[in-house]
């Protein structure tokens, strides 16, 4: 069976959810391919995967019309956030009333995200949904897009677009190579309950071992997140619960009040990559398929969102133009807007990974003990270095794309 649309999407995740939903919503005959057999979030159950969601990616789930469920079911808005190092003491704090903002961001399952996606995604008739299948085969023409599913499906389309994790099968089909590096760390994370109810900040410590992350979620829960060696990773989730708590209270600063119960614990190895290059003809990259970061900033899904508004951006543009998705300016630019970007977040946090490293020398780690209190105090006394911090974590700063504003790009071809 042969089948036409305009976009082709692979990867039903947060970020190709959000990419097929907003070319749908301009209009564009879109297929979405996922692996999975379906999309299932139970709200009784919270997901231990979470994100702290930007004001701007918050801004684009308004634009495609997913923010609504999400706020219905359950979101977790934070105005404050606290970071300090453990070694010196040196801290900064940020506070959204500072910037002019109700909150900094909101801390958002994961499940969720991608549940409410789908559900707009399965209201809309310009939307084909492939599930239980995979990506078998690509071919490029000078006017189309050929797909080939597992399931014997083909599909025409004048763009194909891997939103499909870090492990691509699209991007390895389409021949881009990548440059990356695994960490020897591991983060453990864990959801929480606690003796008092959550507020509205998110706490995060530098330790010599890796950070170590406090974040708030709904009523008296709490996500928990600790970087660490992977053989101490194995013995704390080799714990009983009330060891585990035991453990957790020795390391966590105590200002963050008494675990009482543990609900899941999961783990993950650490690394980062990065795609050479973004886009082919009637081809392109966004998410974790273009690039990964180091999670200890939580910028990772918030990148992805602004691939998928800047790429539907650059697209519709040119498709207003030109009638055709697949354009190589369009892409290219795409390309030129969000790849140097990226590339600058994934240096900046390798380096502060690094920089929190235990080093050989007394020497070293006097010096670069140094260079990070100087650096949070310059980033707490300083008001427009605070400001510029906030905005950057907020996705605020730099050009945006129309749906970081709660706006979606043209849709109308001349």
């Amino acid at each position: 069976m042969t089948q036409t649309s305009d976009v082709v999407v692979v990867g039903g995740g947060m970020v190709g959810a959000l990419t097929a939903l907003a070319f749908a919503r301009c209009e564009l005959q879109v297929a979405l391919i996922e692996k999975q057999d379906s999309v299932r979030f139970n709200p009784a159950e919270h997901d231990i995967r979470v994100s702290a969601i930007s004001t701007a990616t918050q801004q684009m789930f308004e634009a495609v019309g997913a923010w609504d469920n999400m706020q219905n079911v359950r979101v977790c808005p934070y105005r404050r956030m606290h970071v300090w190092d453990a070694a010196s003491n040196a801290k900064t704090s940020f506070d959204s009333a500072n910037a002019g903002h109700q909150q900094l961001g909101f801390i958002v399952e994961n499940g969720l995200i991608q549940h409410s996606l789908w559900q707009q995604l399965k209201t809309l008739d310009n939307v084909q949904i492939h599930t239980s299948t995979e990506l078998t085969s690509l071919e490029f023409f000078s006017d189309k897009a050929v797909v080939v599913l597992s399931n014997g499906s083909q599909l025409n389309t004048g763009l194909v677009v891997a939103a499909d994790g870090s492990r691509s099968v699209a991007r390895q089909l389409a021949g881009i190579n990548t440059d990356g590096e695994s960490y020897d760390q591991q983060a453990l994370v864990a959801t929480v309950t606690t003796e008092l109810p959550q507020q509205d900040i998110t706490w995060q410590r530098f330790t010599e071992t890796g950070p170590q992350a406090f974040l708030p979620l709904t009523g008296n829960r709490a996500s928990m997140v600790w970087y660490h060696d992977p053989w101490r990773i194995a013995e704390l989730k080799a714990l009983q619960e009330g060891e585990f708590i035991s453990a957790m209270h020795e390391e966590f600063p105590e200002r963050l009040g008494r675990i009482e119960s543990v609900q899941q614990t999961g783990s993950f190895p650490l690394s980062w990559s990065h795609a050479q290059q973004y886009v082919k003809p009637r081809f392109a990259l966004v998410g974790d398929a273009a690039h990964s970061v180091h999670p200890l900033a939580g910028q990772g899904v918030n990148l992805g969102m602004l691939d998928a508004a800047v790429l539907v951006e650059c697209v519709m543009q040119q498709f207003a133009k030109e009638g055709d998705t697949g354009s190589l300016r369009a892409l290219r630019r795409y390309e030129r807007w969000r790849k140097p970007s990226n590339e600058l977040m994934i240096r900046m946090l390798d380096g502060i990974q690094q920089a929190f490293q235990p080093q050989g020398s007394a020497v070293s780690k006097g010096l670069l003990q140094a260079s990070r209190s100087a650096a949070l105090f310059i980033a707490d006394r300083v008001g427009p270095v605070n400001k510029t911090c906030m905005r950057a974590a907020m996705g605020l700063a730099g050009e945006l794309p129309q749906m970081a504003t709660g706006r979606l790009p043209l849709a109308t071809a001349a």
